[in-house]
């Protein structure tokens, strides 16, 4: 079950590491490394070999690929990949295994013959003060993406540029890539060379990641593999073997959202998968035993795992990386309509982002359609920032985290910039982002002159219909926890504005990230959290009440400029 928890701004959180404090202003100042589209085009058409596909990217999806890469600490990607381990050795549990799929479909409890899976996705929330793994996914695309994406960055510093990987390094995903697919191939316990291999999704040609596909068949094609890009319903069955008009296909690289192979189109590949006629990576039995956001209500729940036998340590990285999600359930639906706005609804089978619901965004009509069956309630985790632009005002735009995953490996950790509710890849400046590492000694190796990290300070105003007035921050804290009491304040109600702000020899310089919630004073002057989670009102300030906040952070000349 989901609790409620206080909600208090980034600044009053546990102080970071010295690490992280630097990341987060790699993430907020440095604009030195930038996606260089002529090395970009050159990797796709001469390295890569395929004429065109840069024209066709640019025509069909120009916010394929950030213009920023975004930084992470050395701390969080290690703790992104205990993560995965803790996960993978609970799904190998035949306890786990067994509950899983006994509510999953029929299909799933088919044996794949010995194939893994390729490109699992875990997806992370990762910022200075939070992170959680948000959802697993087994067919997730955007792999051969960000090995072009490795050949193409650019920097304009010495000290970031020695944090590039080199070029070489996206040549050596691809032959991991390769190489995955053999072994998917042997797994199966084939003795001959893998000869030929199918891409297939429903109407690929029309697919946003289009390009992709043709960037895996010529990556096959480049070491000896026949590769068609194909739908579903091409495809025909004789004398126990898979057909493509008249080549035979060895090995089916699933693309489909139909991940129970159920839909009509699917029939023959749901045949050849029965009869092993091929090997189908990723396979329904993947699709449940990782990608079914139940879950993650499993994964994270304490009680259950510890039924389940699994050690106390691997739980403590689980209930610790998970944030909490739970089944909606009707008997349940007053509490997470109280508790919505901290909430994210999703569907068990869902992908892409499709019909997910932020809490705060949910109208009466799509609530009862969540009620109706099939979705989980998750705890809000707050996606990274990345401003991508040094001009004011500042455009910053949400990340995430994916670590695509093999056989229980971290192969490659990628970022996705976006604006919105979910990663769309419809964002100026957004898109599929290289992710550096931040040395694991913290400081070391940021201090360019391009890059010397900017201070920073959060400073808190309360507003209300007699204007603004600041709010000290060591005497907020003392408020959120309870230990001191606001007299003056008694029986009101304000919302708290948080500016987290760049500094300029001391003084404020720029806004980095606003951030707003309600405050409500009970009769003695104390915090009510219940009450100020209860206002169903957006917490925003009007025009006016910006600019006076504006004025006392700026000065009244700043304010009126603007």
């Amino acid at each position: 079950m989901i609790q409620p928890l206080p909600s208090l701004p980034a600044a009053l959180v546990a102080p970071a590491s010295l690490d992280d404090v630097s990341i987060e202003a790699l993430n907020s100042e440095c604009f030195c490394v930038s996606l260089d589209t002529d090395a970009l085009q050159r990797a796709m058409e001469s390295e890569i070999g395929q004429p065109g596909l840069f024209d066709l990217v640019r025509q069909r999806c120009p916010y394929l690929f950030a213009t920023r890469p975004v930084f992470v600490s050395h701390a969080h990607i290690e703790r992104m990949a205990n993560v995965v381990k803790a996960v993978e050795s609970v799904v190998a549990l035949p306890a786990y295994r067994a509950e899983v799929l006994a509510r999953s479909p029929a299909i799933s409890r088919h044996d794949p013959g010995g194939a893994k899976g390729v490109f699992f996705g875990y997806d992370f929330h990762v910022t200075e003060g939070g992170f959680g793994l948000i959802e697993i996914n087994t067919n997730a695309g955007g792999a051969m993406l960000n090995a072009v994406l490795a050949r193409a960055q650019r920097a304009c510093c010495p000290e970031v540029h020695d944090l590039l990987p080199p070029p070489a390094t996206g040549g050596a995903l691809e032959d991991s890539i390769l190489s995955m697919f053999r072994r998917e191939w042997s797994l199966c316990g084939h003795e001959r060379p893998l000869r030929s291999i199918a891409i297939v999704d429903e109407t690929p040609e029309q697919q946003y990641l289009y390009p992709e596909f043709v960037l895996f068949q010529q990556l096959f094609q480049r070491h000896g593999l026949q590769a068609v890009i194909a739908g579903p319903a091409e495809f025909s069955l004789r004398g126990g073997v898979l057909w493509h008009g008249e080549l035979a296909i060895d090995l089916v690289y699933n693309r489909l959202t139909d991940f129970a192979l159920d839909a009509p189109a699917s029939a023959t590949l749901l045949e050849a998968y029965l009869q092993h006629a091929m090997v189908l990576t990723p396979h329904p039995q993947a699709h449940a035993l990782y990608a079914d956001k139940r879950n993650l209500a499993l994964l994270g729940d304490p009680k259950r795992l510890l039924a389940l036998g699994v050690p106390q340590a691997t739980q403590d990285v689980l209930v610790a990386g998970i944030p909490s999600t739970e089944t909606v359930e009707p008997q349940h639906a007053d509490r997470l309509w109280r508790e919505r706005r901290r909430l994210f609804f999703k569907p068990f089978a869902g992908f892409g982002g499709r019909a997910a619901y932020r809490g705060d965004k949910l109208t009466q009509r799509v609530w009862q359609e969540i009620l109706a069956g099939g979705y989980v309630a998750q705890a809000l985790v707050t996606p990274g920032g990345r401003v991508v632009s040094g001009q004011e005002p500042a455009q910053v735009l949400k990340f995430d985290l994916r670590d695509y995953v093999y056989e229980g490996s971290v192969q490659w950790v990628a970022a996705r910039l976006y604006q919105g509710q979910t990663t769309n890849f419809r964002t100026p400046g957004g898109g599929f982002a290289p992710v550096y590492e931040g040395p694991a000694d913290g400081h070391a190796g940021w201090t360019s002159k391009g890059c010397m990290p900017a201070q920073h300070e959060s400073r808190l105003f309360l507003l209300d219909e007699n204007g603004v007035q600041p709010l000290a921050q060591e005497r907020y804290v003392a408020l959120a926890r309870g230990e001191a009491a606001a007299g003056e304040l008694a029986n009101h109600r304000f919302m708290l504005v948080d500016w987290y702000l760049r500094l300029a020899c001391g003084r404020p310089q720029a806004i980095v990230n606003e951030t707003c919630s309600w405050l409500v004073f009970d009769a003695r002057g104390l915090l009510d959290l219940h009450a100020a989670h209860a206002i169903d009102a957006e917490a925003a300030p009007t025009e006016a009440q910006w600019a006076q906040v504006r004025a006392l952070v700026f000065g009244d000349a700043v304010a009126n400029a603007s």
